[in-house]
Order: structure tokens, then sequence, then C-alpha cells
């Protein structure tokens, strides 16, 4: 294990390597030591002290700087070669989100992890799924595999609030883009919602998508998708998601025998059956009777702090003692393989049966990056 403060370095200085930068420089149990990106203008704007070296290339940085730990916050394409990398040096990895634009890169990402591990046991690689630290999601959790809900039946969420002007898809070449970030609202906004569907409810069986591309905005890439899950025990799941829509909604129902939870607005709520409607709808001898339910107002603990600065602060902990990772780089893999399955379930107009072809996908992706070339950037 690591001794003292982790030495941090971080490439990529946009908008979200800013606030990492500021986050390594905060916490108790890091060191940020150094920075990395292409425009000199990013480098300058952080504020850091004079000690934190700049660096253009990330090469340059992995071999230069005395580095533990690298959180890597650049354009999602670039994510399994910077992290294979820094594997390789033996630097301890934190990537955000997603941690990559196709399973099958996730995979080789995850393979060169392990096989380092043989080498360097304790070698770390976490991901920026911050909202898996949020209080409300961790509470649901533990009511789901507490077994409260009795046996799941079915999960819909509606997060439509991921609104974006036409400003922000021009404010970088590379976002919206097939060839510069994989995708659109799955891609960036939704690896969160992905991440913490798998987390609370399991991998779907089967995926069936329905996507439509720059619906809202001058974009090549997916903006607006309805996503219906069908798992493996019979539950089923419904996912919409668009960054169109204003003001928008994130509202979330999981549906089990016992009763109902809904969280909205930042409220939790359980409408508690007084028994299973499973056994309702069999042994009833009445046609139309419901189960009586309550409702009730759950509470739970309330996230303190920045959930980034949780997950650097989690990151370090994992390199200094060991601590379980709250989001390992490895279950990434799980909301990738949902958002490649929509787009190939779009695209072929039929139900994805998971594991799907990773090549299938691969190919079906050079292809959109390569008619967009074609065609113009589709703006």
């Amino acid at each position: 294990m690591t001794s003292g403060p982790v030495r941090i370095g971080i490439v990529g200085i946009g908008n979200m390597g800013a606030v990492h930068a500021e986050h390594a420089q905060d916490l108790p149990n890091t060191e940020l030591v150094a920075i990395c990106d292409r425009n000199p203008n990013k480098l300058d704007a952080v504020e850091t002290s004079a000690d934190v070296a700049q660096f253009s290339f990330y090469e340059d940085m992995l071999e230069s700087a005395a580095l533990d730990g690298v959180i890597i916050a650049t354009p999602h394409i670039d994510h399994p070669d910077m992290s294979m990398a820094a594997f390789e040096r033996g630097i301890h990895v934190l990537v955000e989100k997603p941690i990559a634009i196709q399973a099958r890169e996730a995979r080789r990402m995850i393979d060169a992890w392990r096989a380092r591990k043989h080498r360097q046991p304790d070698l770390v690689f976490a991901a920026m799924f911050m909202q898996r630290a949020w209080g409300h999601w961790r509470k649901i959790k533990s009511m789901i595999e507490s077994g409260e809900l009795g046996r799941l039946q079915r999960c819909s969420w509606i997060v439509t609030d991921w609104f974006r002007t036409q400003s922000y898809y021009d404010s970088g070449e590379w976002r919206a883009t097939w060839s510069g970030e994989g995708g659109g609202v799955l891609m960036n906004q939704c690896p969160h919602n992905l991440d913490l569907y798998q987390w609370l409810l399991g991998m779907p069986a089967r995926v069936h998508g329905f996507v439509s591309f720059g619906k809202h905005h001058r974009i090549e890439v997916e903006d607006e998708v309805t996503a219906y899950f069908e798992h493996g025990d019979g539950r089923v799941g419904h996912f919409v998601t668009t960054t169109g829509e204003s003001p928008g909604a994130n509202r979330l129902e999981i549906v089990g025998e016992n009763g109902k939870l809904v969280y909205e607005d930042d409220e939790l709520l359980y409408f508690r059956n007084q028994w299973s409607s499973i056994k309702q709808l069999r042994e009833s001898p009445k046609g139309f009777e419901k189960v009586p339910f309550q409702r009730e107002v759950v509470d739970y603990e309330q996230h303190e702090g920045h959930g980034h600065e949780r997950i650097i602060g989690n990151f370090a902990d994992a390199i200094l003692s060991g601590a379980p990772l709250i989001a390992p780089a490895e279950e990434g893999l799980n909301s990738i393989t949902i958002n490649n399955a929509i787009i190939l379930s779009a695209h072929k107009r039929e139900t994805v049966e998971l594991p799907f072809d990773e090549d299938e996908y691969a190919a079906l992706l050079q292809r959109y990056i390569e008619d967009a070339a074609r065609t113009g950037d589709g703006r």
C-alpha cells in the first residue's frame, strides 16, 4: 500500500477535470502533483500551487511525474488507451464515465487491468459513478437487497431532466459526434442512470430500444430514447430519456409484490401493501379487490459534500488502505453493454439478447462514424 497522501495527476482539464483538480487539492488524503491538457489556456486557468507540473501529452505525464494515481477526464473515446497506458506503468486509475464508448473496448481495459494485477495485486481501477454515493439510491438498494419489496415486478424510470441547448452541443467539436463522443444522451448524460439501473436491479436479459437521432438538436447522435428491458426472472423495465425536454422529470418507480417505491423531487415514498399482491391475485375470491396499502415517506441519509469529491477520496482510501471501492470500474462494462444494446436494437429494429455480438456493434459504430464524415457533421 502507498503511504502518505496519494499523488494524483489529472488528464483533461475541461469542465470536470478542473473540478477534480480542485478536489484533489482539498482532500486530506490526496496531493495534486500534475495536470495535463493539450490546450495550454486550460492548464493556466486552473488554480494550483506552483509545484504542480503541467503537461501537454499524457504519455509525458505518466513517464515524468511521480504519480500514484491518475484521474482521466478526457473525451470518452480516449479512456481505454489512457487507462491501459497507466496500467502498464503500475499507476492506479480513476476514469470518468463512461469508461469506454463500446463494450468491446471496456472489456479490453478490464482485461489489461486484470493482467497487471497478477503482478501488482493492489492496483486500483475505479470509475466516476458518484451517484452511487447519494443517500436516496443507497437507501433504495438496501430496501431491495433486504427483500422488503418482495419479488420485483417492474421498474420504470423517466429521466428527462438532462436538458441541453444547441449552444451546449456547439461548445466542443467532439460533442455529440460518433467519432468524438460515441453517442449522445445515453453516452454523455445517462451513464449514471444506466449504471444505477443495473446496480439496483441487475442486468436485463433482453433489450429493445427506440431511438431518435438529432430530433431536438442539430446533432448526429441520439437525443431521445425509450428502451424496454426484460429480465430473466420476468421483471420488466422501462427507460425514457432525452435532452430536449424542459422542465423534464426524474421519476423512478420500482414495483414489488409488497409495494411500490417512488423517487421524485428528492422525496422517496413507499406505498406498502398489507400483504403480497401476488398472494392477493392468486387467492382472493373477489375479482377487483386491490391489496390495502399505506403511504410512507422513507427517510434516508443525505449525502454531504460533492459526489465527485467522495469518489476521489474513496479512490485514495482504496490505494492507501485497501478500502472497498464505491464504484469499481469493471462494473462500468454493464452500463456500456446496456447503452450499446439499445442503439443496436434500434438500428436492427428488433430485440437484442444479452450478451450481444460486440463485434457487430463495433462495425455499426464505425458505419455511423463514416456516414457522418461523408454527409457532414449533422448540424
